[in-house]
């Protein structure tokens, strides 16, 4: 382990959080702080896995490269300012987004206003004129109908086997799971396992086959 580049955070609900008392660990003789978040590829887990740091950071980002971009996409025809904004968008609002599924719908509305920003930069619509036909026009799914899009994506690869066996081995069609024949297999449901917390709600095995 590298002490400079380690990070220690505690994971669980609010509740639980508040009864650990370790607020420091040593490494190889230097003594770490617990911090409440901490990034990991690019995405900010925190203490409680709401993902808010991560949202938080990637509108600030977003709409900081939006106020460069302002000047000149006014200048640009619709087809230009469309080719350069939308991959700039999307590679941002796409990464790692399944971790958003199921997260609150605040934090998917501060996302769909970034989205909506962009879209208005390109067509050049009013703040006050209303943005689904816009959108509509761009051929942009909304922020959480595309979490849900990439969600199917990954369970389709999934049962095809073409994802790592972490998670294809998540995934299941009812006529695989050795249960008696239901009508629904005919339709290729997948099995959901049951759980009990909303962090287990948000997995991929629950998520992903529901």
């Amino acid at each position: 382990l590298n002490p400079s580049k380690t990070n220690v955070l505690w994971l669980g609900p609010r509740q639980q959080l508040q009864k650990i008392q370790v607020r420091t660990v040593s490494v190889l003789s230097v003594t770490i702080p617990v911090t409440e978040s901490a990034y990991d590829l690019g995405v900010v887990v925190d203490s409680q896995l709401m993902l808010s740091g991560h949202v938080a950071a990637l509108c600030r980002s977003t709409y900081f490269q939006l106020r460069q971009i302002r000047p000149i996409a006014r200048s640009l025809p619709l087809t230009t300012a469309k080719a350069i904004i939308r991959p700039f968008l999307f590679c941002r609002q796409d990464y790692c987004n399944t971790l958003l599924f199921g997260v609150s719908d605040t934090l998917v509305r501060r996302l769909q206003s970034v989205q909506n920003a962009a879209a208005r930069l390109i067509t050049g619509t009013r703040r006050r004129d209303h943005i689904t036909p816009v959108l509509h026009s761009l051929h942009w799914l909304p922020v959480r109908r595309r979490i849900e899009y990439k969600m199917a994506v990954l369970v389709y690869k999934a049962l095809r086997g073409q994802l790592p066996s972490y998670l294809s081995d998540s995934c299941h069609l009812v006529t695989e799971t050795g249960a008696r024949r239901l009508r629904s297999a005919d339709v290729m449901t997948c099995s959901v396992a049951r759980t009990r917390t909303i962090f287990g709600d948000r997995g991929f095995a629950v998520a992903g086959s529901a």
